[in-house]
């Protein structure tokens, strides 16, 4: 019989791994761990972007260690949760969060299409696979994986989406194979954030990063198997789960609305001296 997942009172002096640290949704996570008095590696490739978000981790409370990692290079995901067990003797975190956007299909050349399959899915498996024999060592962790609503309402001819369902059926995976364990296992599903991913969709129909990052901090508490947000974007899940001819209809319009206003800010960028 499954154990039901629960989670820590205290967050002080727990070890955190989150991977795309460096700007967006990550760095906002790593901060709000700070804030926890949390001992965090933060990842990713951008050693100067890196060594900024630490520098805020520390200043909230924190303790940071800078850990130049890309996704897709399984031994520096290795080195990665090598480093960070040999600094803080165990790892009680693993946020894979490292991500990045697409084109839709037919504007995508094969080499984009493998780093976008590599980054967002392949790196989620190879982070966990580095984590997962540290946390059975103590039959204690968790694991939160970035999943998107992106993953359940899938766009039209969207590569980025079919990369975060994998995510999500990924995560369930993980959930099921450990649920005795100790180890948790969540995925964590945000709308559109404003983050620099995030092109044409105007900053008011966006939620802030740290949106995400109080969510992360909620289920490290009350440890559940998903949580979307902003909440308001389960209503688009059920329908597309209750009404998918609805989703068939919208999404299209959607997607070109995005994509031309994206366009038009490409355009005035452009036009700026």
């Amino acid at each position: 019989m499954l154990k039901k997942m629960s989670g820590w009172k205290t967050l002080a002096s727990r070890v955190a791994i989150v991977t795309g640290a460096s700007s967006g949704i990550g760095a906002a996570i790593a901060e709000r761990f700070g804030r926890e008095r949390m001992r965090v590696t933060l990842a990713a490739r951008r050693l100067d972007l890196l060594e900024r978000a630490a520098e805020r981790v520390r200043a909230a409370g924190g303790e940071a260690l800078v850990v130049p990692t890309d996704v897709r290079d399984p031994a520096a995901v290795d080195r990665m949760a090598a480093v960070t067990k040999e600094a803080w003797g165990r790892i009680d975190v693993l946020v894979a969060n490292a991500g990045v956007g697409g084109k839709s299909l037919l504007k995508m050349s094969d080499e984009a299409l493998a780093e976008l399959v590599e980054t967002n899915l392949l790196g989620v498996m190879r982070c966990a696979r580095a984590v997962v024999p540290v946390m059975l060592e103590r039959r204690d962790g968790h694991i939160i994986t970035n999943a998107s609503v992106a993953g359940r309402v899938i766009a039209p001819g969207s590569v980025y989406a079919a990369t975060k369902a994998g995510v999500l059926a990924f995560t369930e995976a993980l959930r099921r194979a450990y649920a005795d364990s100790g180890i948790r296992v969540s995925a964590v599903l945000p709308g559109w954030i404003d983050t620099p991913m995030v092109q044409g969709v105007p900053p008011r129909r966006m939620a802030p990063p740290g949106v995400v990052a109080d969510a992360v901090v909620r289920l490290l508490h009350r440890p559940r198997p998903e949580i979307v947000v902003p909440g308001w974007y389960r209503i688009p899940i059920w329908l597309d789960h209750w009404v998918p001819l609805l989703t068939d209809l919208l999404a299209p319009r959607v997607v070109r609305r995005v994509e031309r206003q994206a366009e038009r800010r490409a355009a005035r960028q452009a036009e700026r001296p």
